[in-house]
């Protein structure tokens, strides 16, 4: 009995070291990207030139004219920006191009159905007043379109979690007077976690611009106030501004869920907010 309690918190301290250390990894690979010249990040407003695939690359990296993967990742133009240890919130500022926004919107708009939330003993998705928007998933051989897959490697790349892990992308619509109440993305319940264990992170897109309240908040970051909608709150909020995206994580450095990562959306005050959502898992989710 001795011998076996030995192995298993072995075997933990094993796992959470090498959750920590990945953790290290990913922050070091986002300080990379946020300060190094090397990636020749774009002061706003700098001239920009057009690739022949649509993509866009800043002036002055010619070394990067036929670099396919710097343009599906969009080297040079996204900007990491930490606002949160605790929970860990990152803004990537121009993650995905205004083309790629249109696109997403474009997918969405035939399809978009009341919202729904996950229920708890069977999975499914059901209705609810916390959640006021409309929305709708990408199906499985929609990830196969050549836009569809830059933006998930993008995801991968910048969270450090593999494409596999990933769910279906969700883009949502938030009209007028529209919200969804703070809560976790992680499973409180065991049905949810079988299909791939459980969340660890989410990559928040933004795909409209004009849009007044709807900002994401982060009720338990920081402790100075914030806008969320009409009102001003403690804590911390993001205002959408199409083509970012906020990348947090549901889980901490210690494998556990995160309670600080409790987050909503804001009531939109005037506009339309749209919105993509990327889950990623713990495992490959089949």
């Amino acid at each position: 009995m001795a011998n076996a309690l030995k192995i298993v918190f072995g075997l933990l301290t094993v796992v959470t070291f090498g959750m920590i250390i990945g953790a290290l990894l990913q922050l070091a690979f986002i300080s990379r990207l946020e300060d190094s010249s090397g990636f020749g990040f774009p002061l706003r407003g700098s001239i920009q030139r057009t690739r022949p695939s649509g993509y866009l690359l800043p002036a002055g990296i010619s070394h990067w004219a036929n670099d396919k993967e710097a343009a599906i990742l969009r080297l040079g133009f996204v900007e990491p920006e930490v606002i949160s240890w605790s929970p860990r919130i990152i803004v990537l500022h121009n993650f995905l191009s205004q083309e790629e926004c249109d696109y997403l919107r474009a997918l969405a708009l035939p399809r978009l159905q009341v919202s729904t939330v996950v229920d708890t003993k069977t999975g499914k998705g059901v209705r609810s007043e916390v959640r006021t928007s409309s929305g709708m998933f990408l199906r499985h051989d929609e990830r196969k379109y050549p836009l569809i897959e830059a933006i998930e490697k993008r995801i991968s790349v910048f969270s450090q979690i593999p494409v596999e892990n990933g769910e279906l992308i969700q883009v949502l619509r938030y009209e007028k007077d529209e919200f969804y109440r703070p809560h976790h993305d992680y499973f409180s319940d065991t049905f949810n976690v079988k299909r791939g264990g459980q969340r660890v992170a989410t990559m928040l897109m933004y795909l409209s611009d004009n849009v007044e309240g709807g900002e994401t908040y982060f009720p338990m970051a920081g402790s100075g106030q914030c806008s969320c909608g009409k009102k001003t709150v403690t804590g911390m909020s993001v205002k959408p501004i199409k083509g970012n995206a906020v990348l947090f994580w549901s889980m901490g450095l210690d494998g556990n869920s995160d309670p600080n990562s409790v987050h909503g959306g804001c009531e939109v005050i005037s506009g339309e907010k749209w919105s993509a959502t990327k889950w990623m898992r713990q495992r490959a989710v089949n």
